[in-house]
């Protein structure tokens, strides 16, 4: 086993396969083993590159394999099902995933802190809870649809009325009376979560020096900045802002028509999260930014008559990528007036 210069790692819950390769590319080791037996094998071995998919448990175990000296390479699997060969399999996946390792076009995923890991837990639990007060709420418009009831759009002005309606006897009976006022009491119960989890939020952008640059930008709060900082980490991961912008799915696609290029909608590829909260900071800053006699509000200006506002928006959410890197990479606060709208 000296020999290993590769050891591709495909992960599951209990088991993983191993599939180790000399410095030729040959196969000189195959086998199941659990989690912890990876680890003690890892530990026999000379350092080398240690490869994996970038799933759940990838990052853990990654730390674990770089404190012994090795050299871990994580991957997007969708960069690696290229390599797998006919008739797939666990033993398969792993040699696909030791192969891909090695190429010197990879794209590689930094390994996250678990730091970055608990915020990510944090912003993915308060995306279930927004989820399921949505569910709620539109069940409970459901419910007054039926008897006639149509309330204006906006979870505020439903709120407002919903006490109201359930003290009218004559509009509902008994029984979904109660129904309601159970419904009502869980959506204040996820309200509650939710508004503990931006507490929590705020004050980690606050305490955080990079979290806390990204919330002078416009259209990036509290919310948004520890978002991006749990997920990108350092402006390093990306050689330019464009990159960013193309990471999260923001950057149009071409093709080409009678020999001209022509711009099609975005890729949505990469972080949707990102991108969704990306898109929503940038509708609500894209009436004040539009007015200000900056560089940036001209070219918002600009662009607004001659293009649908969603199309503005996004545009305006892919020129925020590009500043995230920016602040990232440089260490200072966002200035307005030194703002440029180069692509």
């Amino acid at each position: 086993m000296n020999g290993i210069a590769v050891l591709g790692i495909d992960l599951g819950k209990d088991s993983c396969s191993v599939t180790g390769l000399d410095a030729g590319g040959h196969v000189v080791l195959r086998r199941r083993m659990r989690r912890d037996s990876v680890i003690k094998l890892a530990a026999g071995l000379p350092p080398c590159v240690m490869a994996m998919e970038a799933c759940c448990g990838a990052h853990h175990l990654g730390r674990l394999l770089r404190t012994q000296g090795h050299d871990v390479r994580l991957m997007s699997p969708e960069y690696v099902r290229p390599y797998v060969k006919a008739q797939k399999n666990d033993d398969r996946d792993s040699e696909a995933i030791a192969e891909a390792a090695t190429r010197g076009t990879m794209r590689f995923v930094d390994l996250k802190s678990e730091e970055q890991l608990d915020m990510q837990i944090l912003h993915r639990a308060r995306d279930r809870l927004v989820g399921e007060r949505t569910a709620l709420i539109n069940q409970l418009r459901a419910v007054l649809l039926e008897r006639g009831i149509v309330m204006a759009k906006g979870r505020r002005k439903l709120e407002i009325h919903l006490d109201r309606l359930l003290t009218d006897e004559v509009s509902f009976s008994r029984r979904i009376r109660l129904l309601m006022e159970d419904m009502r009491d869980q959506w204040r119960a996820l309200d509650a979560r939710i508004t503990d989890l931006d507490k929590e939020f705020a004050s980690q952008a606050r305490s955080d020096e990079p979290a806390r640059l990204l919330t002078t930008i416009p259209g990036i709060g509290p919310l948004n900045a520890t978002a991006f900082v749990a997920a990108i980490g350092a402006a390093e991961t990306f050689g330019r802002g464009r990159d960013l912008a193309a990471w999260l799915g923001l950057v149009p696609r071409q093709m080409t028509t009678g020999g001209k290029p022509r711009l099609l909608g975005i890729s949505k590829r990469g972080n949707g999260y990102l991108r969704k909260m990306l898109i929503h900071g940038a509708r609500a800053a894209l009436p004040v930014l539009s007015k200000g006699d900056t560089p940036l509000g001209q070219w918002l200006r600009g662009l607004m008559a001659r293009a649908h506002i969603n199309t503005a928006v996004v545009a305006l959410a892919a020129k925020m990528a590009r500043i995230v890197w920016a602040v990232l990479r440089s260490g200072r606060p966002f200035d307005m007036r030194t703002t440029t709208v180069a692509a």
